[in-house]
């Protein structure tokens, strides 16, 4: 049982497994107080009314995340449109990602606060959240984004991104390690914004229930085979 089908896909090739043997069933990520703590006001001036909309990335400051690609798109997109970056995490390249920035002249316009936490009060405010990780298993973080009606973007990594996505039907998909297709998806987001309705809808299936059900159907269909085989 994975987590995901692309990890799915990875584990069977791996153990020389048949894909239909391995079974996904989503982490629940969306629980009854998510929408609680989204109303929340965010302790964070960017937020207020008349500020420029605020792209946010939500994660450690490893690696894998690969936030540096995600503040050179930034400073592309600034150099079509006003907006400002929030990285809410912490990690040993904060360092490296502050230089970063003050290297593209971008550093005013982005700031990283460490962990925060209530990050669902950020992604309901944020005009877009952004995922640039070089991998994953299932990115909690686009599924909470999407709870909170928040537009997504991420990239097409190995890990459940396209599934969440649908391919792109709930959000833009692109290269990894790509700034300039990265600051083309958020300021296509940015200009024409999917209904955020929609993205709770989808956000919805991945929720507690939706897991429960899925690990009780999974129980009882390995009852009847074992009932079949005495």
């Amino acid at each position: 049982m994975t987590v995901s089908d692309s990890v799915g896909r990875e584990l069977a090739d791996g153990l020389g497994l048949a894909p239909e043997s391995v079974e996904t069933i989503y982490n629940p990520v969306v629980d009854d107080t998510l929408a609680a703590r989204a109303s929340e006001a965010p302790e964070h001036p960017w937020f207020e009314e008349g500020e420029p909309p605020v792209v946010l990335g939500v994660g450690r400051l490893t690696e894998q995340k690969d936030f540096a690609t995600l503040i050179r798109a930034f400073a592309l997109l600034r150099r079509k449109r006003d907006a400002r970056l929030l990285l809410l995490g912490e990690g040993r390249l904060r360092a490296e990602l502050e230089q970063e920035a003050r290297i593209l002249g971008v550093s005013e316009h982005v700031h990283l606060p460490g962990f925060v936490d209530n990050p669902f009060s950020y992604m309901a405010r944020a005009a877009v959240t952004a995922l640039s990780s070089g991998y994953e298993g299932l990115p909690g973080v686009l599924i909470q984004a999407m709870a909170c009606g928040c537009p997504v973007v991420s990239t097409d990594c190995p890990g459940g991104s396209r599934e969440i996505l649908g391919s792109g039907r709930y959000g833009r998909l692109v290269a990894v390690g790509d700034p300039e297709a990265l600051a083309a998806a958020l300021e296509a987001t940015l200009e024409a914004p999917p209904a955020r309705a929609g993205l709770r809808r989808r956000a919805a299936e991945f929720s507690f229930d939706r897991s429960v059900d899925r690990y009780l159907s999974l129980i009882d269909s390995l009852c009847a085979k074992r009932r079949q085989a005495v």
